[in-house]
Order: structure tokens, then sequence, then C-alpha cells
């Protein structure tokens, strides 16, 4: 019979996804679900955005295009990416992509030989550790540490985990799941480390503009970053537009080139009439923008509150992406468990609270001893935020 190729047994996914599909089948029986494990948008994306998009089917741009993007897209993604973070970026440093996700594993692609080390957060998107594995790398893992304020990387053991055969680290300042924000010291920590220890950079900055207070900040514009540093962007989140697969690269031109190359050898071209809505996103009228952040900050503002009303849950308030990574810690012994998966499992099927937990972000690291869920606002009401989240403080209350 037939072999498949032993590097698939390197490949993870994205963990959510089989949430999701317990989810669904609960739901399908008939039982009331209320969704905080996914981080998708029930919010349309703006009809500015989709009448562009319309007209250039319309238009005829049904066809190939460009590798690396249309000029006019590039140029206007280099413009506003720039203009945003205080450096100045030509066209020639943008390659568009078909999301976020394909950033991740060109950007390895091009700098990681296999048996090459990548440090990569945990928790964290799980797509970084499973593109480091299956493209033939080390995947070495960098923690997290709790504050008042939510969670700190553990600056002292990403130094003690560097070695001479590390090539590259994934940074994702606000992040996914934790909602962590770096401070400025952090940043300049981590360039520090990236120069000493001449490292290239993935800065995942898909939540860039995902912030209700406060100002964001890239690490690239850090003297010495912008030559080492790929930046990651997507429309995903700032447009809601997680279903039309639009996002870039934004790197050095010798990077950049290679990143071209490997989009020709992989789809050819990103879909082109999605381009020219792209095109209308980032200059066309922006008051969509602010409505959802107004939106998604008043389900914040309602699922924070009542999280830190559970008793034995506790979350700090984050100031971006759409994210809640509470401590269960005690609401778990309150209850008898001691897996965070069967505290998952029973939460959906005696209160409709699907989540995930921090088992679907990364291999848990030793010595870590709390238990955390991830909860996902961007694709919940207000008013159901409310009503799931009371369910599951009344099972835990009367437990």
């Amino acid at each position: 019979m037939q072999k498949l190729a032993r590097r698939l047994e390197r490949l993870g996914t994205e963990t959510a996804f089989s949430v999701a599909q317990a989810a669904a089948a609960w739901k399908a029986k008939g039982n009331l679900v209320y969704p905080f494990h996914l981080g998708d948008i029930n919010i349309p994306t703006a009809p500015h955005i989709i009448e562009a998009m319309n007209k250039a089917i319309a238009d005829g741009y049904t066809g190939y295009c460009p590798g690396p993007g249309i000029p006019q897209l590039r140029e206007a993604l280099a413009e506003d990416i720039g203009s945003r973070r205080g450096i100045e970026f030509s066209p020639e440093n943008v390659v568009v992509m078909t999301g976020g996700k394909p950033v991740i594993t060109k950007f390895l692609q091009a700098v990681m030989n296999p048996g090459e080390e990548v440090l990569y957060p945990n928790p964290g998107f799980p797509i970084y550790e499973s593109q480091i594995e299956y493209l033939g790398g080390t995947a070495v893992p960098y923690r997290y540490v709790p504050t008042s304020k939510g969670f700190a990387i553990d600056l002292d053991q990403v130094r003690a985990s560097i070695t001479p055969n590390t090539t590259a680290i994934i940074y994702n300042d606000l992040q996914n799941p934790i909602s962590a924000e770096s401070t400025a010291a952090e940043r300049e920590a981590i360039a520090q480390i990236a120069i000493e220890h001449d490292l290239w950079v993935l800065s995942d900055e898909a939540y860039f503009e995902t912030r209700y207070e406060g100002v964001s900040s890239s690490i690239t514009s850090i003297p010495g970053m912008a030559e080492r540093t790929v930046i990651l962007y997507t429309f995903s989140k700032k447009f809601a537009m997680t279903g039309s697969r639009l996002g870039c690269a934004v790197a050095p031109r010798d990077i950049a080139q290679v990143l071209s190359t490997l989009n020709t050898n992989d789809e050819s071209c990103t879909t082109h009439y999605v381009q020219w809505a792209g095109i209308e996103a980032l200059r066309g009228p922006q008051e969509p923008v602010q409505d959802m952040l107004d939106i998604l900050k008043d389900r914040r503002d309602a699922a924070c509150g009542i999280v830190n009303s559970i008793p034995g849950m506790s979350v700090a308030v984050p100031q971006s992406t759409f994210y809640l990574f509470p401590d269960v810690t005690e609401a778990m012994q309150k209850l008898g468990y001691t897996a965070v998966g069967d505290f998952a499992s029973d939460a959906l099927y005696k209160t409709g609270v699907s989540f995930c937990t921090r088992e679907h972000f990364g291999r848990r690291l030793p010595g870590e001893d709390r238990q955390y869920i991830r909860l996902a606002y961007s694709g919940i009401e207000t008013p159901a935020i409310e009503e799931g989240l009371g369910r599951l403080r009344e099972w835990i209350e009367n437990a």
C-alpha cells in the first residue's frame, strides 16, 4: 500500500476548529451554544469594501495577477503600514498573500534550514509550532509569566533558550490567545536579543489595530530591526475580512523577493478582485473600523465584568485583541476537576458555553501549575455573552 510522507507526522493544526466541531455537534442536537471558541468575527465586512470587490469582478479582474500583488495594493499597504509605524516602506517591501498564515510558512521557508531552531511563544498561535516542525526545524518555546496587567515574556528564559543553532524568533505582540501586550522595555529587550544573536524576527502584528485604548508600537521601528524583521499583516481582523483571505508580509527587499517566488510556486497569486477590495479597505472610509472596535469593546467589558465575578476565575482587562485568557484554577478545584479539557467539555454540556483551553495553544511547559481557558468574544453579541457567561457563573456558584 502506498505510504504518505513522514513529515505529515509533524504537522499540527489550529485546534480551535476541533472545539468548533464539538460545539456544532452539540448544537445539532437542539442545544443552545454560546460560541466563545473561534476567533471569527460576526460583524459584516463594510459595504464599501464589498462594493469594490463586486466592481472588480464586474470589471473583469478575475484572472491571474502579479505574484507579489498588484502594484496599487502594494503601494497602499506600504504607505499605510509604514505611516502607522513611523517607518518608510516601499512597494518592493510588500508581498501580498492569502491571509496572514502563509506569511508564517513562507518566512520559515525563507530563513530556516532543517534542524535549525526557532523560538516561538507558548501559549501561542498553534500554527507557529506546527510549521516549524513540519518544515524540519526545531521548535523552541518561550513562556509567559502572569502579572497584574496580564502576562509578560520570561526574558531570562528566552535568553537561556538561544543556542548557536537558533536562527529566528517569532514575536507576537498583542498576542493570541493571551492578549499580552509588550511594554516598551520588553519590546526593546526582544530587539536587543535578536540583534545580539543575529536572529531573524517574524513580528506577527495581526491585532496591531484591534485595540481599545493606547497606541500600538512595532518592534520594526527600533533601530537595527527593520533589516531583520518580517511583519505579518492581515485584513482579517481590522476589516472583518476573515473569509476574503487577504494579508501581506512586509520584509527587507531580499527576503521580499524570496517570498514573492514562494508565492509563484505555491498559489501563483492572491485572488485578483479581492486585492481591489483591499485597496478600498485601506483608502476608503474608516468609520466602520471604529464602529467595529466600539462593538468589540462593549463585548470585552461585558465579558470581563462577568468573568471577574465568577468564583475562582479572574482575568486582567486587555487593551487589544478580542480574547480573554482567564485563570480558572480555583473554579476547577471547586468543581473537582484536575484536567482543563474535562472542565471545558462539561461546561459545554452543562451550560452551552464553548471555549478553548490552554492546551489548544501549545504543549504545556514544565512548571506550569495554573489552569487557563481562552474566551473569544468576536463572534458573539453582548446579550449572548451576558447570558452564556451568566450560565457558566451559575454552574460554578452552585457547585
